[in-house]
């Protein structure tokens, strides 16, 4: 015998047995159980018995059978308990003729958010789907059919034009609270980490406060593409830890993925409280037709938009570095005795490094000063700015190495973040005395290659700008004989990585310079660009590249 209990969405309820091998339920008069739904099939689905357990299964209808929320495609296993859905109709199997036995494997998903919810993958339901299986379609079906397609060309056609994403955040709202006439709308999507944001959401009048936002609807809608029916909130388990939910009285919810090429996008849910209107499977049905028109047309709006930021970083880079390279000094002066080279390449659109070639009121002295900031981008950029605008105005001073670095310290670290620092190598040049006097702010040691091949490494004298307010710093002389090469550099150079994940290295550096100290200065930053770059052998620069190159003509004596 077969016991069913049968729930109607007028809210009638009834029970009935049924003896015989199977029962067909449907809306024809014919049918063992003819149900008051005209969204039924005529003959929509069949229970039943096979040796001795109850099996069910879809007679081609168009709106599907579900058991326990899942559309099945087959013949299906079911047991007391065990909840059908047709169209507005439940179907509980209330008594079953046996259990079921371990060589029929049953075809239902565990993916259930509770006894009061329906989760279906969002691809199992349509609104536009033919069965092909179906040859004969009914009036009612073929009415129902073409104004819901009216309906999504009407949604389809206000969705075309040009706008913007909040345009079309509210317009995707104004067609929903049309249509389906809840109290709460939002519009939920992923941005990058994996986090969740309500980007857009809409209240009936009379409501002043947002309650849709649950975590578990959203790891069940957007993050594994299904669609969801919550019949009663309150009774299901898995919104218990949903405050705003549960404490607002919201019983009903709709929600359906925003997918597009299997990725999803967010979802859009829509919630009402039961005695203003409860959602039914219909509901759920056209939501997840319109989500899926909205998520292309909303996957092209933020593409455009995604594409028209990159446009405006990009302008925004490319005046960042225009001003960053007119503060290098592209006509270095000339230096009576020397020679002077000096290049900058960024390893991004705009460079943590700078350096300067200034000549004092004095004409017979002349500051160099190369300096490397932490960071990389737009916010490294800003910051050397910032360097070279405070140390301008002390180098004009022709104040000491050593007083310069100390000042620009102290007011850099009262201007910037903690974690923000900068290196540095600042020397003032006596072309009369041909002495060097410098400070080595953290910096890399710069390398004094004298014209007989050695090379001394001049120190650091002083901790990196902005780490320690009152910091101390000293400076150093060293002559520069006839032939002297001075060789300042950052890190840019002897950080370079090999494909091996080798550094390039001081000692390399050091050796390029002792054996091509003959050459010019453009000659030896050649021959110091072309070895690093072969060492690199093409794996891309992490880091900027400055170099600044000062030598004392003549022959030593």
């Amino acid at each position: 015998m077969i016991r069913l209990q049968v729930s109607l969405d007028s809210g009638d309820s009834f029970e009935r047995d049924f003896d015989g091998e199977s029962v067909t339920l449907g809306r024809s008069p014919k049918a063992g159980l003819p149900l008051p739904d005209r969204y039924l099939s005529r003959e929509h689905a069949r229970i039943s018995v096979r040796d001795g357990v109850l099996l069910v299964e879809d007679l081609g209808s168009r709106n599907g059978t579900f058991v326990n929320g899942v559309r099945i495609e087959e013949r299906t296993l079911v047991e007391p308990g065990d909840r059908l859905r047709l169209s507005n109709c439940t179907v509980t199997i209330a008594g079953a003729a046996g259990r079921a036995g371990d060589d029929e494997p049953r075809q239902l998903s565990e993916e259930r958010l509770g006894a009061p919810s329906l989760l279906v993958p969002a691809s199992d339901l349509s609104v536009l789907r033919f069965d092909p299986d179906q040859t004969v379609l009914e009036d009612e079906d073929l009415d129902r059919h073409f104004e819901q397609l009216r309906l999504l060309d009407d949604v389809h056609r206000a969705l075309a034009g040009p706008i913007s994403l909040e345009g079309l955040l509210e317009m995707i709202l104004d067609r929903l609270f049309e249509h389906l006439a809840p109290e709460e709308g939002v519009v939920i999507l992923a941005r990058d980490g994996g986090v969740y944001e309500r980007v857009a959401q809409r209240l009936a009048p009379g409501l002043d406060s947002a309650t849709l936002y649950s975590q578990t609807l959203i790891e069940e809608v957007a993050g594994k593409r299904q669609a969801a029916l919550v019949l009663d909130a309150q009774a299901d388990g898995r919104f218990a830890a949903a405050e705003s939910i549960m404490a607002s009285g919201v019983r009903s919810i709709v929600a359906a993925p925003l997918t597009v090429e299997n990725s999803s996008l967010g979802m859009i849910a829509l919630s009402s409280r039961v005695n203003v209107r409860q959602f039914t499977e219909r509901d759920l049905e056209l939501l997840v037709s319109l989500a899926s028109v909205a998520a292309l047309r909303l996957d092209n709006v933020i593409l455009g938009e995604a594409a028209a930021e990159r446009r405006k970083l990009e302008a925004e880079v490319a005046l960042a570095r225009s001003v960053q390279e007119s503060l290098l000094t592209h006509t270095i002066p000339e230096v009576p005795g020397y020679e002077l080279f000096a290049l900058n390449h960024p390893s991004q659109g705009v460079s943590g490094d700078l350096y300067q070639v200034v000549q004092t009121d004095r004409l017979d002295r002349f500051f160099l000063f190369l300096f490397d900031v932490s960071g990389k981008g737009l916010a490294a950029s800003i910051l050397t700015a910032t360097i070279e605008a405070l140390a301008a105005g002390l180098i004009a001073q022709d104040l000491p190495p050593e007083r310069i670095c100390s000042l620009v310290s102290d007011l850099l670290e009262r201007r910037t973040l903690p974690d923000r620092f900068a290196t540095a190598f600042l020397a003032r040049l006596d072309t009369t005395t041909h002495v060097l006097t410098y400070t080595n702010a953290g910096h890399n040691p710069a390398l004094l290659v004298h014209a007989g091949g050695g090379v001394e490494r001049l120190p650091r004298t002083g901790l990196p700008f902005a780490v320690l307010a009152g910091s101390p710093y000293a400076s150093k002389d060293v002559e520069m004989t006839a032939g002297d090469l001075l060789v300042v550099y950052s890190d840019g150079f002897t950080e370079a990585m090999s494909l091996d994940g080798e550094e390039y290295g001081l000692d390399r550096l050091e050796a390029v310079c002792a054996a091509s100290v003959r050459s010019s200065c453009a000659g030896l930053a050649r021959s110091i660009e072309t070895s690093v770059s072969q060492f690199a052998l093409g794996r891309p620069f992490d880091d900027d590249q400055t170099l600044l190159l000062l030598r004392r003509d003549g022959k030593p004596a």
